[in-house]
Order: structure tokens, then C-alpha cells, then sequence
């Protein structure tokens, strides 16, 4: 054998015994993994793990979002996930210890025997494991402040926790449930961002600053920081003080859903907004599924559509801006059909309304009279109507503090698609896409006498107590129009209400103004009969604005085409929510004259204790309160004087409240009978008797 055959002999040698030492650590590694389940393989795997370091981020505890009140609306609860470095405590305090922890754990999860949590434990000591994970269930945070009182788990200024390890993880809630889900939105549940809302529009200031350091990875995907400096502590979010009333969201939801139901409708949607703010108070949005409604569209934002009839007060207003028109003047509506370049002009009433009056046109929602108004001097200006709509900011979004606001297409001449008939189309609402916000937004105007504010769901953001934003209502610096034209605007929607469309939801307590809006929708790109849209938009008190709403009532289903208007549709849902708002804001209603503070009765007689008394005085603001104290009776001159209560004679508990009467006779031992009803008038045995000269201390009340 030569050299060259000897040296490729060898290295044959090793390649094969390379060869089979890979082959013999695969094998191992192979039976490590998932063959050796005895300790040994525990073991090994433990080893791999605590190799396992990198860098890892600690999420912060995200802000809350409140409702107006203070009300949460969207919060994080943290869990904790339970760990022990069983390495940490020293060996007499371990062994010591070790058997209370084991109970206390087997009590928390009721899931393992205290053995078999112990034997965990004093292994993972046994081969100095610097982590292990107690249980995969996350304890609340009330299990977490009695474990902080456990073995291992107490720390106090002089001594730290010996081994226990309680990293929160955080959950989010919503205390009111569905209750505006899309307004207040969502997260996404991989990256905890905000999908949709106020979730997602605010997401950097909620979401504050994570913590980013080394962390151990252990099994199960647990990590165990490795260090606990300042760059591991993350910054809480700031929270969001919005302009939500529960109580109004509530009115808005169960009125907007009853009426979803009632008319086997599509979606709908409510807003309520403060006039004179901007400030938005409800917004409901519901969308059929199934065979209920969810909030997973927010269509009081995003939804554009053909407004209809509602936007005749924008139709209105460019014209007496104009003085084109006066309200008095006769307008020839015929038999409510016309025709102008082949476009077929349609009202809803089918036996028109003959010849009325401008404000009549408005007030009975006619089509044919729009469009003879407008034909008697904008069809040879589009470009004049068209400034006007931008002046009344319907051109544009609010720009409220909010993603997802649809932009308005309004069409002009300059537009593709323009044609011949399209101002006739705008006149009455059609060939164009606008939400119920934007169109809200205008007719807030028309109530803030002519100032168009621009709507705010979000008023603060806090960090703590300190104000990062403070979101002032903004108020446009220039009015939508005349003050002329703001009075007229204001009578011809309160005429509506008293005389036109919604004259049913007219009532005596307080002044609706408003407009009916009835669009057909659009099918394979023709409009249906019979397929509506709906809305009512206006305000209330109408002689002094304070809050401003639109209801929207989509594809509303019934037999008779007739109930599907929005004055049957739509409206009742205005006046549903409007009159539980007036019930429920005091601040809306007239001052009560004040009467009298004197005490008066019809018996001529008035009694009490003398601390209750002053607690009412003080919270009604009546001056005439008793300068005695104990048991007092009235007396003349809306005065006070005292009542002798002796505990050995039967009290006088006559124009006391039965509950006083009560508690004085039956600490005396009586057995109480009543008659009546109301306070005290008489009483069958005497005050004043001694308590020893009543047989069977029976005692009848005669209330009146």
C-alpha cells in the first residue's frame, strides 16, 4: 500500500466516524426530547432552557377610556401568571416554609395534591432551576393580593420576596358590555392595538410605553425578566375622558333597537350631540345579524348615502340667502308629478298638494315645490348653490377626533357625472353621499343660531391627573348665514313638527324642530319604491336649543309603503329618546317657584328626630331648622320645640312617620298594630302612661 492509498484510508476512517457521532447525538438528542420522560430528561430540558435568553418587551398597562360622568367604559385588568425561583431562599427558611406554600397552592387551584406541588418544588431546587412555573391559570388580582401574603411571595421594606414571581398580563374590559362596542372599539388580540374607535384612533396615547430588556425564556413560552432595571418598568397609557352619557346611550340603544325590530330594518343608527358644544352624548349603531342586531358598523361615521329630504333646508336656506324666495309666496304643486329633462319628479303624497306656500313646500316635504323653487332661479346658478353647500360645511368632514369619517361627495358642476338633472337631484337629496354625523353637524348650526361646531367624542387625555389635551369646542369664525336666515330656518323645522310630516310627534311639554328624510335606495343601480332610507334630524327644546339628534332608520319593512316614511319611521325614535332626556335633565325644565319653608300639616301637627331634620334643612337649603336637638314637635311660627320621650312611660309618636313610630314603641317592648295609611294621627293608649300600667304593652296606630 502506497502513501496516497494509506491517507485516503484514514480519512475514510474518520468521514465514517463523523458520520456516526452525529448520527449517535441525533439519536440522543432525539430520546431527550421526546422518549425520556423520567427526571434525567426533565432535566436536560431545563438545562436548554435556562440558555434561552434574548431581549423581550413588557407591555404596559393601557389607559382607560371614561364616559362623561367618570363612568369607565373600556378598562385593563391585569392577571398574573405564578412563578417561583425556588434557588432564591435560603435553606432554613425554604424548609420551613416549603410545606405552607404547597398547601396554600393546592387550596388556590384545586388541581394538584400539596405532595405534588411540594415534590415540584424541592426538585427544581434539587437541581438549582432558577424558574418554575406553579400553574398555567392566571390568578386575578385579588387571588395576587393573598398570595403577596404568602411564604416566598411576602416582602416587606427590610425584606424582599425569597423566590415568588407574579407577572401581570393585561386583559380588556368593558363594564357596560356591548354598549357602544364600535364607538368605543376594539383591540386586536395578537398585537393588543386598536382595531376600530376610539380604540384605534388614540392608540399611542393608550397604549403608553412598553418596557424592552433581557428576559429568560422558559417552558411554555414563559419569561422571566433577567434583569430589574428602570428600562424594564413600562409606562401606563394615558386615558380618554369622553363625552359619552351612559344613561343617554342607553335611551339611544334600546329606542333605536326597538324600532330595528319593530320594522325588521337593516341597520340604524343615533346620535346626540350638545349644541352649543359640540359635545356628543350618545351614538348608537346597530346592524342585523342574524336574527338579532350587533354593533359592528359604525354607521353614524362612516355610512354615506342619499340623505333625502333633509337636505331641502340646506335647498331653503341658499334661497332666502338669496332673497330669491319669501316664505309666503304660492308655489303651483299640482297633482305632486312633474317632469324636467326626462327626470321624473315624484312627491310622497299621491294626490299632491295642489297650490301652497313656500313654507308649505318645506313643511309637507314636496319635491315638485323644491324643484320649482329652485328652477325659478338656481338651475341658472349651480355654481352659486354649489358655494353655498360649502359654506354650510357640507362639502367636507367634521373632523372630528375619531378615524373612519367618510368623506361627503357633493357634487358640482365641474365634476364627472354632472349632468343636466343633477341639481334638480341635490334639491331634494339624491346624487350625493353624506353620513349622519355631517348632516347632523349642519342642522346643529341651524339650532347654535347659524355657528357651526365642530362634534367632539373625546374631551380630555390625562396621564393620572395631569391634562396632556384639552380638546375646546371648536366654533367656526364665520356663520353659516344670515341671522334672517337662521329665524326662518328655525320656524320653517318647528313647522314641520307643529304642521307637516312629524306633526305626530308634536306635544305640549316641550318644542320639537326638525325634518323628516325619506330616500329610495338604490338596487342594481336603480331606485326601488319602497326601499327606504329613513332619518328625522332637529333639536329640542326648540325655543332654546340644548341638544341636537338624528335617527336613521335603514330599509324599514312593512306591507304598507305609506307607514315606511320617516315620520312613522324614524321620528318616533326623535321623540322616544328626546323625551327621556328632558325627563332626565332638570336643567331643561323651568325653575320651581319657591314656597314656604314652614312646616305645615293638615292635622296641625309635625314631628321627628331632631338629625334627620337638619339633614333635610341642609340638603333642600329651608332655613327653619330645630335648634334642639332629640325628639322635636312644630310649633307655631315655623318653629321647633322638644318632645319628652321617657323611657318608663309610653312616648307620643303622633305625626312621626310610621318607621320613627316604630322604632320608639318597639324598643320599648309594644307590640305595633296599624290602621291606614300616612304618618301617625292617633295612638290607642296615651302618651304619658307608665310603661308598667300596659297590659300586654299591645299598642294600635291609627295613620291618616
Amino acid at each position: 500500500m502506497n502513501i496516497k492509498q494509506d491517507i485516503i484510508q484514514r480519512a475514510n476512517h474518520i468521514f465514517y466516524f463523523v458520520i456516526a457521532l452525529a448520527l449517535c447525538i441525533i439519536v440522543r438528542l432525539v430520546s431527550v426530547q421526546y422518549f425520556k420522560k423520567d427526571l434525567k430528561g426533565r432535566f436536560y430540558s431545563a438545562r436548554v432552557e435556562e440558555t434561552l435568553i434574548r431581549r423581550d418587551t413588557i407591555p404596559a398597562m393601557r389607559g382607560n377610556i371614561y364616559a362623561n360622568d367618570g363612568s369607565l367604559l373600556a378598562t385593563s385588568l391585569p392577571t398574573y401568571v405564578v412563578g417561583l425561583d425556588p434557588t432564591m431562599a435560603k435553606p432554613e427558611y425554604f424548609d420551613k416554609k416549603i410545606d405552607s406554600l404547597a398547601l396554600l397552592l393546592s387550596r388556590i387551584y384545586r388541581d394538584r395534591s400539596v405532595n405534588d406541588y411540594k415534590d415540584d418544588i424541592v426538585n427544581a431546587r434539587k437541581h438549582k432551576r432558577r424558574y418554575l412555573l406553579l400553574n398555567r391559570r392566571r390568578v386575578t388580582f385579588k387571588e395576587r393580593q393573598e398570595m403577596l401574603k404568602w411564604p416566598f411571595f411576602r416582602s416587606s421594606a427590610k425584606v424582599a420576596a425569597r423566590g415568588g414571581v407574579l407577572r401581570p398580563y393585561y386583559e380588556r374590559y368593558h363594564p357596560y358590555g356591548q354598549m357602544a362596542e364600535r364607538t368605543i372599539g376594539n383591540l386586536n388580540a395578537k398585537t393588543n392595538r386598536g382595531l376600530i374607535g376610539l380604540e384605534a384612533s388614540f392608540q399611542p396615547a393608550l397604549a403608553g410605553k412598553n418596557a424592552v430588556g433581557l428576559v429568560e425564556v422558559l417552558s411554555g413560552g414563559i419569561r422571566k425578566p433577567v434583569e430589574d432595571g428602570p428600562d424594564m418598568t413600562p409606562e401606563p397609557g394615558m386615558d380618554l375622558y369622553t363625552t359619552i352619557d351612559v344613561n343617554y346611550q342607553d335611551m339611544a340603544e334600546s329606542a333605536l333597537r326597538s324600532a330595528l325590530e319593530k320594522y325588521n330594518a337593516a341597520k340604524g343608527c343615533v346620535i346626540v350631540m350638545e349644541v352649543a358644544t359640540g359635545e356628543i352624548r350618545a351614538m348608537a349603531n346597530l346592524t342585523k345579524q342574524g336574527d338579532g342586531y350587533v354593533e359592528n358598523f359604525n354607521h353614524a361615521l362612516a355610512d354615506r348615502t342619499d340623505p333625502g329630504s333633509t337636505f331641502k333646508l340646506a335647498t331653503m336656506m341658499a334661497l332666502m340667502e338669496e332673497k330669491a324666495i319669501s316664505l309666503d309666496q304660492l308655489v303651483a304643486t299640482g297633482n305632486g308629478s312633474a317632469t324636467y329633462n326626462g327626470l321624473g319628479i315624484h312627491d310622497a303624497s299621491r294626490a299632491g298638494h295642489g297650490t301652497i306656500t313656500a313654507r308649505q313646500v318645506f313643511e309637507k316635504s314636496s319635491n315638485v315645490g323644491t324643484h320649482l323653487l329652485m328652477r325659478s332661479y338656481f338651475y341658472r346658478r349651480p355654481d352659486l348653490y354649489c358655494q353655498y353647500l360649502r359654506q354650510f360645511h357640507l362639502t367636507k368632514s367634521t373632523g372630528i377626533h375619531m378615524k373612519g369619517e367618510a368623506v361627503p361627495v357633493v357634487r358640482n358642476p365641474d365634476m364627472k357625472g354632472w349632468s343636466k338633472v343633477s341639481l334638480t337631484s341635490m334639491s331634494y337629496g339624491y346624487e350625493m353621499q353624506i353620513t349622519p354625523l355631517q348632516m347632523l353637524a349642519f342642522y346643529n348650526a341651524v339650532a347654535n343660531d347659524g355657528h357651526w361646531v365642530r362634534p367632539v367624542i373625546v374631551k380630555q387625555i390625562k396621564l393620572a391627573n395631569e391634562i396632556i389635551e384639552d380638546n375646546k369646542p371648536y366654533v367656526a369664525p364665520e356663520a353659516i348665514c344670515s341671522p334672517a336666515t337662521i329665524r326662518k330656518a328655525q320656524q320653517l323645522l318647528r313647522g314641520v313638527v307643529v304642521q307637516g310630516t312629524a306633526k305626530h310627534i308634536n306635544n305640549p311639554y316641550y318644542a320639537i324642530a326638525g325634518k323628516t328624510g325619506t330616500a329610495q335606495k338604490i338596487v342594481n343601480g336603480k331606485y326601488q319604491v319602497g326601499k327606504y332610507y329613513t332619518s328625522f334630524i332637529g333639536y329640542f327644546p326648540a325655543d332654546n336649543p340644548k341638544y341636537s339628534m338624528v335617527t336613521v332608520v335603514d330599509s324599514p319593512q312593512g306591507d304598507n309603503i305609506d307607514l315606511l316614511y320617516a315620520g312613522a319611521v324614524a321620528a318616533p325614535v326623535f321623540k322616544t329618546v328626546a323625551d327621556r332626556i328632558v325627563a332626565y335633565d332638570y336643567s331643561i325644565h323651568s325653575p320651581i317657584k319657591a314656597r314656604s319653608s314652614s312646616p305645615r300639616s293638615t292635622t296641625g301637627l309635625m314631628a321627628g328626630y331632631a338629625d334627620d331634620l337638619h339633614t333635610i334643612s341642609s340638603t333642600l337649603n329651608i332655613p327653619n331648622e330645630p335648634s334642639t336637638e332629640g325628639w322635636v314637635e312644630s310649633a307655631s311660627g315655623g318653629r321647633w320645640k322638644s318632645r319628652t320621650t321617657r323611657p318608663d312611660q309610653v312616648p307620643d309618636v303622633r305625626g312621626l312617620t310610621l318607621r320613627d313610630a316604630l322604632f320608639l314603641l318597639e324598643n320599648r317592648g309594644f307590640r305595633v298594630s296599624v290602621e291606614g295609611r300616612g304618618k301617625v294621627k292617633d295612638q290607642s293608649v296615651s302618651p304619658g302612661v307608665g310603661i308598667e300600667k300596659t297590659a300586654g304593652k299591645a299598642i294600635t296606630l291609627t295613620l291618616g
